[in-house]
Protein backbone atom coordinates (compact mmCIF):
# COMPACT_ATOMS: atom_id res chain seq x y z
CA UNK A 1 0.00 0.00 0.00
CA UNK A 2 2.63 2.61 0.83
CA UNK A 3 4.79 2.01 -2.57
CA UNK A 4 1.12 2.00 -4.23
CA UNK A 5 0.14 5.54 -2.74
CA UNK A 6 3.48 7.29 -3.39
CA UNK A 7 3.37 5.86 -7.08
CA UNK A 8 -0.17 7.44 -7.18
CA UNK A 9 0.35 10.25 -5.46
CA UNK A 10 4.37 11.62 -7.47
CA UNK A 11 1.92 10.69 -10.76
CA UNK A 12 -0.95 13.57 -10.01
CA UNK A 13 1.32 16.06 -8.53
CA UNK A 14 3.48 15.68 -11.99
CA UNK A 15 0.11 15.78 -13.25
CA UNK A 16 -0.28 19.32 -11.49
CA UNK A 17 -2.50 18.64 -9.13
CA UNK A 18 -1.27 20.30 -6.00
CA UNK A 19 -2.98 21.46 -2.56
CA UNK A 20 -6.72 20.32 -3.25
CA UNK A 21 -8.49 21.73 -0.35
CA UNK A 22 -11.87 19.43 -0.56
CA UNK A 23 -12.67 16.05 -2.02
CA UNK A 24 -15.91 15.03 -3.43
CA UNK A 25 -17.16 11.65 -4.77
CA UNK A 26 -19.89 11.50 -7.26
CA UNK A 27 -22.11 8.30 -7.17
CA UNK A 28 -24.44 6.98 -9.62
CA UNK A 29 -26.24 9.67 -12.04
CA UNK A 30 -25.14 12.32 -9.96
CA UNK A 31 -22.62 13.99 -12.68
CA UNK A 32 -23.97 17.45 -13.12
CA UNK A 33 -21.59 18.89 -10.37
CA UNK A 34 -18.32 19.11 -12.72
CA UNK A 35 -20.40 21.51 -14.78
CA UNK A 36 -20.17 23.85 -11.69
CA UNK A 37 -15.90 23.57 -11.60
CA UNK A 38 -13.51 25.86 -13.21
CA UNK A 39 -11.23 22.67 -14.63
CA UNK A 40 -7.59 22.45 -14.53
CA UNK A 41 -6.81 18.68 -15.50
CA UNK A 42 -9.11 15.82 -16.26
CA UNK A 43 -7.59 12.50 -15.79
CA UNK A 44 -9.42 9.20 -16.78
CA UNK A 45 -9.25 6.50 -14.05
CA UNK A 46 -7.63 4.41 -16.64
CA UNK A 47 -4.18 6.39 -17.19
CA UNK A 48 -4.15 6.82 -12.63
CA UNK A 49 -1.36 4.09 -11.97
CA UNK A 50 -3.42 1.65 -9.00
CA UNK A 51 -6.77 3.30 -9.57
CA UNK A 52 -9.13 0.85 -10.38
CA UNK A 53 -11.54 1.41 -13.19
CA UNK A 54 -15.37 2.04 -13.39
CA UNK A 55 -17.12 -0.54 -14.81
CA UNK A 56 -20.82 0.76 -14.37
CA UNK A 57 -21.90 2.17 -17.57
CA UNK A 58 -22.87 5.24 -15.98
CA UNK A 59 -20.01 6.49 -13.84
CA UNK A 60 -17.83 8.06 -16.32
CA UNK A 61 -14.48 6.95 -14.51
CA UNK A 62 -12.77 10.60 -14.82
CA UNK A 63 -10.59 12.89 -11.85
CA UNK A 64 -11.55 16.15 -11.54
CA UNK A 65 -9.29 18.86 -10.92
CA UNK A 66 -10.06 22.65 -10.86
CA UNK A 67 -11.65 25.27 -8.62
CA UNK A 68 -15.12 25.46 -7.76
CA UNK A 69 -16.21 28.76 -5.38
CA UNK A 70 -12.41 29.76 -5.31
CA UNK A 71 -11.38 26.81 -3.97
CA UNK A 72 -9.28 23.99 -4.87
CA UNK A 73 -11.07 20.68 -5.53
CA UNK A 74 -10.65 17.24 -6.53
CA UNK A 75 -13.78 15.22 -8.02
CA UNK A 76 -14.28 11.47 -8.66
CA UNK A 77 -16.42 11.33 -11.33
CA UNK A 78 -17.90 8.04 -10.97
CA UNK A 79 -16.81 5.70 -8.01
CA UNK A 80 -16.06 1.93 -7.43
CA UNK A 81 -18.46 -0.40 -6.44
CA UNK A 82 -17.74 -4.00 -4.06
CA UNK A 83 -20.47 -5.47 -6.71
CA UNK A 84 -17.86 -4.70 -9.29
CA UNK A 85 -15.46 -7.37 -8.17
CA UNK A 86 -13.06 -4.79 -6.65
CA UNK A 87 -11.60 -5.20 -2.85
CA UNK A 88 -12.48 -2.78 -0.62
CA UNK A 89 -9.17 -1.84 -0.14
CA UNK A 90 -9.17 -0.96 -4.21
CA UNK A 91 -12.09 0.96 -3.41
CA UNK A 92 -11.11 2.93 -1.13
CA UNK A 93 -7.54 3.75 -2.46
CA UNK A 94 -8.77 7.11 -3.61
CA UNK A 95 -9.70 8.44 -0.47
CA UNK A 96 -6.24 7.31 0.35
CA UNK A 97 -4.70 9.22 -2.19
CA UNK A 98 -6.52 12.10 -1.67
CA UNK A 99 -6.11 12.75 1.57
CA UNK A 100 -2.07 12.16 0.70
CA UNK A 101 -2.86 15.11 -2.10
CA UNK A 102 -3.50 17.53 1.02
CA UNK A 103 -7.63 17.50 1.32
CA UNK A 104 -8.63 18.84 4.72
CA UNK A 105 -12.71 17.46 4.07
CA UNK A 106 -14.74 14.77 2.24
CA UNK A 107 -17.73 15.20 0.74
CA UNK A 108 -19.67 12.36 -0.53
CA UNK A 109 -23.02 11.58 -2.42
CA UNK A 110 -24.72 8.58 -3.63
CA UNK A 111 -28.06 7.23 -4.85
CA UNK A 112 -30.24 5.16 -2.49
CA UNK A 113 -33.96 3.46 -1.80
CA UNK A 114 -35.36 5.32 0.89
CA UNK A 115 -36.82 2.78 3.68
CA UNK A 116 -38.10 5.51 5.84
CA UNK A 117 -41.99 6.00 4.19
CA UNK A 118 -42.16 9.50 5.21
CA UNK A 119 -39.00 10.70 2.78
CA UNK A 120 -40.14 10.70 -0.94
CA UNK A 121 -37.86 9.85 -3.94
CA UNK A 122 -36.06 12.67 -5.32
CA UNK A 123 -35.53 14.15 -1.99
CA UNK A 124 -32.41 14.29 0.01
CA UNK A 125 -31.10 12.70 3.17
CA UNK A 126 -28.19 13.86 4.56
CA UNK A 127 -26.85 10.64 6.74
CA UNK A 128 -25.83 10.95 10.06
CA UNK A 129 -25.12 7.49 10.85
CA UNK A 130 -24.79 4.04 8.71
CA UNK A 131 -24.88 0.38 9.73
CA UNK A 132 -22.36 -1.62 7.22
CA UNK A 133 -23.82 -4.99 5.72
CA UNK A 134 -21.37 -5.49 3.31
CA UNK A 135 -19.34 -8.35 3.45
CA UNK A 136 -15.66 -6.77 4.34
CA UNK A 137 -13.86 -4.28 5.74
CA UNK A 138 -11.28 -2.50 4.19
CA UNK A 139 -9.46 -1.95 7.11
CA UNK A 140 -8.92 -5.68 7.42
CA UNK A 141 -5.36 -6.92 7.26
CA UNK A 142 -2.06 -5.52 8.43
CA UNK A 143 -2.16 -1.95 9.69
CA UNK A 144 -0.19 0.58 8.90
CA UNK A 145 0.38 3.13 11.37
CA UNK A 146 1.93 5.85 9.30
CA UNK A 147 -2.34 5.86 7.83
CA UNK A 148 -4.12 5.80 10.48
CA UNK A 149 -4.91 3.30 14.01
CA UNK A 150 -5.28 -0.30 14.34
CA UNK A 151 -8.90 0.07 15.64
CA UNK A 152 -10.21 3.33 14.91
CA UNK A 153 -13.16 5.00 16.23
CA UNK A 154 -16.67 5.17 14.47
CA UNK A 155 -18.97 6.52 17.36
CA UNK A 156 -18.91 9.76 14.83
CA UNK A 157 -18.44 8.80 11.54
CA UNK A 158 -20.14 11.83 9.64
CA UNK A 159 -18.38 15.28 10.99
CA UNK A 160 -21.00 17.00 13.18
CA UNK A 161 -19.11 20.49 11.90
CA UNK A 162 -19.59 19.68 8.30
CA UNK A 163 -23.48 17.80 8.55
CA UNK A 164 -24.16 21.20 10.77
CA UNK A 165 -23.17 23.64 8.08
CA UNK A 166 -25.19 21.46 6.01
CA UNK A 167 -28.36 21.76 7.47
CA UNK A 168 -27.98 25.71 7.75
CA UNK A 169 -27.30 25.94 4.17
CA UNK A 170 -30.47 23.87 3.59
CA UNK A 171 -32.37 26.05 5.59
CA UNK A 172 -31.27 28.82 4.39
CA UNK A 173 -31.41 27.66 0.33
CA UNK A 174 -34.95 26.68 1.43
CA UNK A 175 -33.86 23.03 0.25
CA UNK A 176 -35.76 19.78 2.28
CA UNK A 177 -32.95 18.02 3.77
CA UNK A 178 -33.94 14.78 5.44
CA UNK A 179 -31.63 13.76 7.90
CA UNK A 180 -31.08 9.92 8.22
CA UNK A 181 -29.60 5.97 8.88
CA UNK A 182 -27.79 4.71 5.93
CA UNK A 183 -27.49 1.46 5.27
CA UNK A 184 -24.76 -0.28 3.15
CA UNK A 185 -25.73 -3.53 1.05
CA UNK A 186 -23.47 -5.57 -1.33
CA UNK A 187 -25.49 -6.04 -4.58
CA UNK A 188 -25.64 -5.50 -7.31
CA UNK A 189 -29.41 -6.74 -7.02
CA UNK A 190 -32.68 -4.68 -5.15
CA UNK A 191 -33.99 -5.83 -2.19
CA UNK A 192 -36.77 -8.11 -1.23
CA UNK A 193 -39.67 -7.27 0.27
CA UNK A 194 -38.84 -9.03 3.40
CA UNK A 195 -35.38 -7.37 3.54
CA UNK A 196 -36.79 -3.99 2.73
CA UNK A 197 -39.22 -4.84 5.68
CA UNK A 198 -36.35 -6.24 7.65
CA UNK A 199 -33.78 -2.80 6.51
CA UNK A 200 -36.71 -0.28 7.88
CA UNK A 201 -36.53 -1.16 11.05
CA UNK A 202 -32.74 -0.64 10.95
CA UNK A 203 -32.51 2.52 9.20
CA UNK A 204 -33.90 5.31 6.53
CA UNK A 205 -32.24 4.80 3.29
CA UNK A 206 -30.20 1.63 1.06
CA UNK A 207 -27.66 1.63 -1.01
CA UNK A 208 -24.29 -0.15 -2.21
CA UNK A 209 -21.53 2.26 -1.70
CA UNK A 210 -20.08 5.34 0.60
CA UNK A 211 -19.47 3.64 4.27
CA UNK A 212 -16.10 2.01 2.67
CA UNK A 213 -15.46 5.05 1.76
CA UNK A 214 -16.30 7.06 5.13
CA UNK A 215 -14.41 4.34 7.04
CA UNK A 216 -11.26 5.13 5.57
CA UNK A 217 -11.51 8.71 5.98
CA UNK A 218 -12.36 7.95 9.63
CA UNK A 219 -9.43 6.11 9.34
CA UNK A 220 -7.07 8.66 8.42
CA UNK A 221 -9.04 11.32 10.47
CA UNK A 222 -10.12 12.74 7.58
CA UNK A 223 -13.80 14.99 8.35
CA UNK A 224 -16.46 13.36 6.07
CA UNK A 225 -19.95 13.96 5.39
CA UNK A 226 -22.62 12.31 2.66
CA UNK A 227 -25.56 13.06 1.02
CA UNK A 228 -27.78 10.39 -0.37
CA UNK A 229 -30.32 11.04 -3.36
CA UNK A 230 -33.16 8.79 -2.63
CA UNK A 231 -34.56 7.67 -6.18
CA UNK A 232 -36.92 5.36 -5.25
CA UNK A 233 -39.36 4.29 -2.11
CA UNK A 234 -38.68 0.91 -0.93
CA UNK A 235 -42.24 0.10 0.46
CA UNK A 236 -42.80 -3.65 1.01
CA UNK A 237 -46.33 -3.27 0.84
CA UNK A 238 -46.69 -1.22 -2.43
CA UNK A 239 -43.27 -2.64 -4.34
CA UNK A 240 -43.17 -2.09 -8.08
CA UNK A 241 -40.26 -3.44 -10.09
CA UNK A 242 -37.21 -0.70 -10.15
CA UNK A 243 -36.15 0.69 -13.16
CA UNK A 244 -32.44 1.95 -13.08
CA UNK A 245 -33.08 4.47 -16.13
CA UNK A 246 -35.74 5.73 -13.84
CA UNK A 247 -33.57 6.14 -10.49
CA UNK A 248 -30.17 8.16 -12.82
CA UNK A 249 -33.30 10.44 -14.05
CA UNK A 250 -34.68 11.01 -10.91
CA UNK A 251 -31.26 11.33 -9.53
CA UNK A 252 -30.62 14.10 -12.32
CA UNK A 253 -33.29 16.05 -10.99
CA UNK A 254 -32.64 16.01 -7.91
CA UNK A 255 -28.67 16.53 -7.58
CA UNK A 256 -29.84 20.81 -8.17
CA UNK A 257 -30.13 20.68 -4.66
CA UNK A 258 -27.49 19.13 -3.88
CA UNK A 259 -25.17 21.21 -6.08
CA UNK A 260 -26.61 24.02 -3.85
CA UNK A 261 -25.51 22.01 -1.04
CA UNK A 262 -21.96 21.52 -1.49
CA UNK A 263 -21.34 24.91 -3.59
CA UNK A 264 -22.23 26.88 -0.46
CA UNK A 265 -20.63 24.76 1.70
CA UNK A 266 -17.37 24.59 0.28
CA UNK A 267 -17.72 28.42 -0.18
CA UNK A 268 -18.33 29.04 3.41
CA UNK A 269 -16.41 26.56 5.08
CA UNK A 270 -12.63 27.28 7.05
CA UNK A 271 -10.57 24.65 7.95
Amino acid sequence: MPDELNTTVDFLIKKGITNPEAGIILGTGLGKMINEIEINQVIPYDEIPNFPVATVEFHHGRLIYGKLEGRKVLAMQGRFHYYEGYSLQQITFPVRVMKRLGIKYLLLSNAAGALNLNFRKGSLMLIEDHINFLPDNPLRGKNDDQLGPRFPDMSRPYSGFLNDKLISIAKAQNIALHKGVYIAVMGPNLETRAEYRMFRSFGDAVGMSTVPEVIVANHMNLPCAAVSVLTDECDPDNLEPVDINEIIKTAAIAETGLIVLFKNLIREIEL
